[in-house]
């Protein structure tokens, strides 16, 4: 059952490339965003036997494939997100053939976020990140324009530091534990004493993660490949392919991997905080829309970190909730953002005004999706936020729990500009004929401010449902 997240967009990514299929490329949308639907019909009905079936690829290769709560969490995540990213794509992308081409990349794509998230051995792991890494190279500059080359060429040199760094943290592991497995490396962790080359796997591994999640410092990449990818990229790289490639992967090794430390818990917090206090602040700057979302986009994920580093179970719970919390709300600004874009033809907030009364549907989705980021109740980012303040003053981590709060008001501050500058005021000439954006668009909007809405409401029900039990992955 698990090898068919892998195994059936592999199959169809062949199917659809063979030469003798002209019309099997025609089907080519359809047949992605049937992928994407079932994926997430497989995490909300597919009863508990069934993620325990490894399938095939257990049989011919060596590497075994796992879902654990946190993995089915993600797995949701991406199935979304995936699925509005095809949506906005068709709507935004006209030519048939570059149409063929982005939704290839989208499969190649979902190959390497399902692997990362399934597989159970560091070097699998990090065959599965490089396989996301590349197709996110190419998407980025998928319009071969100037500046989508240049954010691509910075996150393809910066990526090639982490593979570096990855790879130097596998071969040391290896020396210690002598495979690659976790349960293996977690195993030989336990009994290494600490030892030096032990802390220096460790720390180039998470060096590496911290790069590819575009955490402070390593941030400089983030900013450049969100504002030159063309929109629908966007909305991918911003609402999941960040997530998965560097924060679920640290969560996930955080917590049953590499032995808990005080030491990794404090570099945890205080990149997490760093990467707030940093996103937030650059944001406020901004006039670039999609450049202050991606700011943004550090500032939340800065949040995950800061709620892993807690070293606590309650911790963990929330990191995990606003982790999916942020790929939906992320995902509708940018989505937001793409509409914009779209009628406007600018992402340029100077240029803007008065747009929300002639895009009235992604003038109140954005509010929602403004409010929920900010941590508003009773959206869900505020319980998510929520739950990581109280997991921090539990910890008696006051300094970093101030810290969470008070940038949360300056999330609100840039985010209520955001929709001032773009939404209120009057309308100017170039734009007086601009209306709702397309139906494309306009769907993923008001399913992705339901979806933001409904699980703040059913808080409860999510919590013991979906998040609670992923803190049973703790030490």
């Amino acid at each position: 059952m698990l090898s068919l997240l892998i195994l059936v967009p592999l199959a169809g990514l062949l199917l659809l490339n063979l030469p003798f299929t002209p019309a099997m490329k025609r089907t080519a949308w359809a047949f992605a965003f049937t992928v994407a639907l079932a994926q997430v019909a497989m995490v909300l009905v597919a009863p508990a036997a069934a993620w325990s079936q490894q399938g095939f690829l257990a049989q011919y290769f060596s590497f075994g494939l796992e879902a654990k709560d946190l993995t089915r969490v993600l797995l949701l995540a991406i199935g979304i997100v995936m699925a509005t990213t095809l949506m906005v794509g068709r709507s935004m992308i006209t030519d048939d053939r570059q149409q063929f081409n982005f939704v290839n990349l989208l499969l190649v794509s979902i190959i390497g976020m399902n692997g990362v998230v399934l597989v159970t051995d560091l070097f699998s792991l990090y065959v599965f990140l490089e396989v996301t890494s590349v197709s996110s190279f190419i998407l980025i500059a998928f319009n071969r324009d100037l500046g989508g080359l240049e954010g691509a060429f910075k996150y393809l040199i910066l990526s090639a530091v982490a593979t570096v760094l990855m790879l130097t943290g596998v071969a040391l592991l290896m020396l210690v534990a002598g495979g690659t497995s976790f349960e293996t490396v977690a195993a030989a962790m336990k009994t290494s004493g600490g030892i030096t080359i032990s802390q220096m796997a460790v720390g180039a591994f998470v060096c590496g993660l911290f790069i590819k999640g575009g955490l402070v410092p390593f941030h400089g990449w983030l900013p450049d490949a969100y504002s030159s990818a063309p929109a629908p990229v966007s909305i991918l790289l911003a609402g999941i392919v960040t997530k998965v490639s560097g924060i679920y992967a640290l969560v996930r090794l955080a917590t049953s991997v590499f032995p808990a430390s005080g030491a990794m818990n404090e570099v945890l917090m205080v990149v997490g905080a760093a990467s707030i206090i940093v996103g937030a602040l650059a944001a406020l700057g901004q006039h670039d829309l999609k450049r202050m979302l991606a700011y943004s986009s550090i500032s939340q994920m800065g949040y995950i970190v800061l709620g892993l580093g807690c070293g606590t179970p309650l911790g963990i719970v929330g990191a995990v909730f606003h982790l999916f919390n942020h790929a939906i709300f992320k995902t509708l600004l940018f989505v937001n953002s793409a509409a914009i874009e779209q009628r406007t033809g600018t992402t340029d907030m100077n240029r803007m005004g008065g747009l929300g009364s002639r895009m009235p549907v992604t003038g109140v989705t954005s509010t929602i999706a403004a409010l929920s980021t900010a941590g508003v109740p009773p959206l869900a980012g505020f319980w998510s936020k929520l739950i990581i303040v109280i997991a921090l003053w539990q910890a008696h981590d006051y300094g970093f729990a101030g810290i969470a709060v008070l940038m949360s008001v300056v999330t609100l501050a840039y985010l209520l500009l955001m929709q001032r500058r773009i939404f209120f005021g009057k309308t100017s000439p170039e734009h007086a004929g601009v209306r709702e954006a397309a139906a494309g668009v306009v769907v993923p909007e008001l399913v992705l401010a339901a979806l933001t809405v409904a699980v703040g409401l059913l808080f409860p029900w999510v919590l013991n449902t979906f998040m609670l039990p992923v803190g049973g992955i703790f030490h």
